[in-house]
């Protein structure tokens, strides 16, 4: 089962994407990318789900399974949407950017409204995030294709509120942005209303900043904010992006972050 929703691109919805991509730095750095590129097969996989959907578990579960099967070429994102807060249990990782960031997806792939739990793959296509068959089909077959990009991650220090690190790009970097995701790893929550009520869920690879830069050099130094949500005792990871203009996906990195 999917849970459908009609989500409306509205006025608010997109200042509140703005601002979380603005966020950027342009410091160059003396960080000079290595002779060979990074360019192995790359799968990035973008969950949205919701505490408040009682269809989400099983794909929440499914994903932090896949990116334990595939260490290195799978980098798994959850995205929380704040459109199910409304039936009883407010997520506290939903934000309005990742419901917007969801429509928008699904606006390019051509389906008329959001739904969860709902995949994107490469941000090239989508399909229901708890569909183990479909998802480890399509991992085995992007895996066999080569990125169009290489990017690498390197000093990703956490400060008293962002995490600092360096970055380095390759091959055709026109008309794309670097998208930096920090991402807690893991944290359990006791559900108490709506339709999850007196379930304990245990959520992984969740979202909770994200910063765009401009790719105007190949290498630079650049921060990501470290937001209120997130505890001492949280691990978490930096995930960096390089993305087309289009919204497809042609890099991936990704690193702990040391506090």
């Amino acid at each position: 089962m999917i849970k459908k929703a009609i989500i409306a691109s509205f006025a608010f919805f997109a200042m509140s994407l703005m601002a979380l991509y603005t966020a950027r730095t342009k410091e160059v750095s003396s960080f000079i990318p290595a002779m060979e590129t990074q360019e192995a097969p790359v799968v990035v996989l973008e969950l949205f789900t919701s505490q408040g959907c009682s269809s989400c578990p099983p794909a929440d579960i499914l994903l932090d399974k896949v990116k334990r099967e595939f260490p290195n070429e799978v980098f798994a994102l959850s995205y929380h949407v704040d459109y199910w807060d409304y039936i009883g249990w407010k997520d506290p990782f939903a934000q309005p950017g990742h419901s917007l960031k969801q429509r928008e997806y699904n606006k390019k792939l051509g389906y008329d409204g959001n739904y969860t739990p709902e995949m994107v793959l490469n941000g090239s296509l989508h399909f229901v995030g708890s569909n183990k068959v479909k998802l480890h089909e399509e991992i085995n077959s992007h895996l066999k294709e080569k990125a169009q990009n290489g990017v690498q991650l390197r000093n990703v220090v956490a400060g008293i509120n962002a995490v600092s690190f360096e970055y380095a790009a390759t091959g055709d970097l026109g008309h794309k942005l670097l998208r930096a995701i920090l991402v807690i790893d893991e944290r359990t929550t006791e559900v108490k209303r709506g339709e999850n009520k007196n379930r304990t869920l245990q959520n992984s690879n969740i979202v909770v900043q994200e910063a765009y830069l401009d790719l105007e050099a190949s290498a630079g130094k650049a921060s990501i904010e470290i937001p209120q949500l997130v505890l001492e005792s949280d691990s978490l990871t930096l995930v960096l992006l390089v993305e087309t203009e289009h919204l497809d996906i042609t890099a991936a990195a990704k690193a702990q972050v040391k506090r």
